[in-house]
């Protein structure tokens, strides 16, 4: 979601007045659309957010359609991470200006790390989209010069290997940021290397091919007017700053809102809904209430899941947690 720019680009407002300057790493137009991301991203965040403190009585992360949203906007935003890169390496790698915005980028999510884990230890986010970004701008960089029937190919070999590999020892929980675990993963966000890096590689696909043509269009010569574009490009150079922001608005704005109508929730409740969330990735709805279910009854009797809900396991008892939902599964 972040826009890597390791070039030696001019300043937003050295702008030519014809045409597009050879030396810019940036479009508008691309500005734009991160921008439009970042809106949709406000309306789900809002509404998971709603959910989270009990304020509406949706499951939002636990409903298909608002999943569906969530991952349009993820892969939007990795995508634009992709043409992103592509723009700002046309001319060289600026080393300098690419390690700092990568120290940011990785920075943030250190941040987001930190602070999910003080506020909501049972579902801390450990790999999330920034996590994502500043790791697939490292390993985007060979990909840069490759040919591009070579790029797509990856793409579609990083899509395609979540459905295939599967490993008990891949279902560790230090190694769930691969994407290759069958077992529920407890976080608020979780955008991990497989499949998503395909949606990076694919940016840089979609901008080898049409940025040539798109650069002499008028499109790509696009300058905003209207305050309300002005504000969605503004929002979308800088990226990286609202989505740090925007959330802890949010929740702080809810949260004094849900003093006044406090819900308690089961823990039971807590941990099945996690569990859905992160089942309804690889399979039905109806499959995974029975099995969730399954797995909260029997993390009860054996007095599991207060520590399985706030992240407490131990190493014996994340290894237990992985039988039983493995036993629960339907695959089994």
């Amino acid at each position: 979601m972040i826009d890597a720019k390791p070039s030696d680009a001019k300043p937003s407002n050295d702008r030519p007045s014809a045409g597009l300057s050879s030396s810019r790493s940036r479009l508008d137009i691309v500005d734009l659309a991160r921008g439009l991301a970042l809106l949709a991203m406000f309306v789900f965040h809002f509404a998971y957010d709603l959910s989270f403190l009990r304020l509406i009585a949706v499951d939002v992360p636990g409903e298909l359609g608002w999943r569906l949203f969530a991952r349009l906007i993820a892969g939007s935003f990795l995508t634009l991470v992709g043409v992103s890169l592509v723009l700002a390496t046309r001319h060289g790698l600026n080393r300098r200006a690419y390690l700092k915005r990568l120290a940011m980028v990785a920075g943030a999510a250190a941040l987001v790390t930190l602070g999910t884990y003080l506020a909501m230890p049972e579902s801390f986010i450990f790999f999330g989209i920034l996590h994502q970004v500043a790791l697939a701008s490292v390993l985007a960089l060979p990909f840069l010069r490759l040919p591009v029937i070579v790029v797509a190919a990856t793409a579609v070999i990083v899509f395609a290997l979540p459905f295939f590999v599967a490993h008990p020892l891949l279902d560790e929980p230090l190694l769930a940021w691969l994407g290759f675990s069958q077992i529920p993963i407890a976080t608020a966000d979780f955008v991990p290397v497989f499949p998503w890096f395909g949606c990076v590689l694919g940016g840089i696909v979609l901008a080898r091919l049409a940025l040539p043509a798109l650069e002499a269009s008028r499109l790509g010569r696009w300058r905003p007017g209207a305050l309300p574009a002005r504000l969605v490009v503004w929002g979308g150079r800088h990226s990286l700053l609202v989505y740090l922001v925007h959330q802890p608005v949010f929740i702080g704005l809810l949260s004094l809102v849900a003093l006044a109508v406090p819900v308690p929730v089961k823990q039971g409740n807590t941990f099945g809904m996690m569990c859905q969330r992160s089942c309804g990735e690889y399979a039905s709805s109806a499959i995974c209430t029975k099995a969730c279910a399954c797995t909260v009854e029997a993390l009860k009797r054996e007095d599991l899941i207060g520590r399985a809900v706030s992240n407490t396991l131990a190493p014996a008892e994340t290894k237990r947690l992985n039988e039983i939902a493995r036993t629960c599964s339907p695959a089994d």
